[in-house]
């Protein structure tokens, strides 16, 4: 069993990143799951309606709970899935911080990540995390950064999602789901009447702004163009590779001197099939080389 957790948000990208993985490594024989801690803000209801609102199953998750064996693995498409939930350990269950620390005590796959990097290593100790194999883009992030890892891209899995209905409402979409993004969007949102932010009823938001509060259903059929305008370091973007993958506008208003995902994934071509399979197979690859691992170990 490969455990898939995810702790982040049900708009953030890492929990379809996940859910997508799932899907894929199931459908190819080997048996995979996401647990969902969900993050403290945030009900269970939400991801549900995430996940279900943009694929076409929705299956193979577990919530707050799960009694890991010792020989199942668990993959994390971030290291923040491990970090945050170490920072709001307080604001946590005692049965989800145990869930927890049993998956993040197996064996962990982890792909690398820049932020917190004091705080990843305290998650990991606190965890009690004894063995973890590190994957890294390579293009986001300088070789040198992470040099014992496997290079690994994350890629959208298009075959899972829903057709996409076209019922166009705005012109252009924003992506405010943190208060530093929405601060950004507020420098630009002028020049665009026509628009509407995805963002959550936070206190933050400005109310004479058109919000629409995630997760929204068929969000990628109700716009005609994304403004990208993410300040801060953005490892792997989403929409705008959604927006090209269905031929739409997008508007890349940010800097394009930002070292970071942003220019690396516009350069890169729409994921294909093939694109998709010979990324996932480096994972597979190292799913398959653990498992020897384990069954080595257990003949000792």
């Amino acid at each position: 069993m490969l455990n898939i957790v995810c702790t982040g948000k049900p708009a953030d990208g890492l929990l379809r990143y996940s859910y997508e993985h799932c899907c894929y490594l199931n459908s190819v024989g080997i048996k995979s799951q996401c647990i969902i801690i969900p993050n403290p803000k945030h009900t269970r209801e939400e991801y549900i309606k995430s996940i279900k609102d943009q694929y076409k199953i929705y299956e193979n998750i577990i919530f707050d709970h799960y009694t890991p064996k010792s020989d199942e693995i668990t993959l994390v498409l971030g290291r923040s899935m491990i970090t945050l939930p170490y920072l709001d350990r307080d604001r946590y269950t005692k049965d989800q911080l145990m869930t927890l620390h049993l998956l993040f005590s197996n064996r962990v796959i982890a792909l690398y990540s820049e932020n917190h990097p004091k705080d990843y290593p305290l998650a990991l100790d606190y965890f009690n995390a004894t063995k973890v194999y590190n994957l890294c883009d390579w293009d986001v992030y300088h070789k040198g950064t992470m040099e014992s890892s496997e290079y690994y891209q994350k890629i959208i899995n298009f075959d899972v999602y829903k057709p996409i209905k076209d019922e166009i409402q705005h012109k252009h979409l924003f992506l405010g789901t943190t208060e530093i993004y929405y601060k950004e969007i507020e420098k630009h949102i002028h020049k665009y009447p026509d628009h509407g932010i995805v963002t959550y009823n936070a206190k933050w938001i400005n109310p004479k702004l058109n919000n629409l509060f995630a997760p929204i259903e068929n969000i990628l059929g109700k716009f005609e163009t994304y403004v990208y305008t993410k300040p801060n370091f953005d490892p792997a973007p989403r929409l705008f590779v959604e927006f090209r993958w269905l031929g739409k506008n997008v508007e890349y208003v940010r800097d394009k001197n930002i070292k970071d995902g942003g220019m690396v994934y516009w350069n890169r071509p729409v994921p294909t099939k093939d694109i998709y399979k010979n990324n996932i197979n480096i994972l597979i690859e190292l799913i398959r080389k653990i498992d020897e691992e384990i069954i080595n170990s257990k003949r000792l």
